[in-house]
Order: C-alpha cells, then structure tokens, then sequence
C-alpha cells in the first residue's frame, strides 16, 4: 500500500504542470470541475439525510457535462486555430 501511495504521488507530481497548463488555458474546465465538486457535494448531503440519489444519475451527468466540454473546446479551437 505504501508503494502504491509514493507511486501515486509521483505521478501526480509528474503530470500536475501539464493539468495545470491545460486548465489556465481553458477556464472553462476549471468551472466544469467546481460544478462536479459541487454535484458530488449535494449528493454527500442528500446520503447523509438519507434521501438516496441513484449513482447512475451523477455519472451520467458528469458523463454529459464533459461530452458538451470536449465540443466545446474543439469547435473553439476551430474557430480560433492560434491559441
């Protein structure tokens, strides 16, 4: 378990300037991750009142919320083909 972890901040360590590039060059995905941490959130609270919301209704979401990022970031960079 302790290899896993040293691995796994590695990594992290490894791949967190190209994340970070990525996101200050695309804003958008940084509001697309809040909406995610805020999704996750009220889920957490609705569980903890125990008002169950299927998982299947959050990864969908998430699912679709990306899909509509990746159009949007490829058909801005059709429109803009410099930055």
């Amino acid at each position: 378990m302790v290899t896993a972890v040293v691995l796994a901040v590695g990594v992290m360590m490894w791949s967190a300037g190209a994340i970070a590039g990525f996101v200050d060059r695309h804003p958008t995905v940084k509001i697309l991750a809040l909406s995610f941490l805020l999704l996750i959130g009220v889920s957490l609270m609705a569980d903890g009142l125990r008002q169950h919301i299927p998982k299947g209704y959050i990864y969908f979401a998430m699912a679709f919320s990306v899909f509509v990022e990746m159009i949007n970031l490829r058909s801005a960079a059709r429109r803009n083909p410099w930055s």
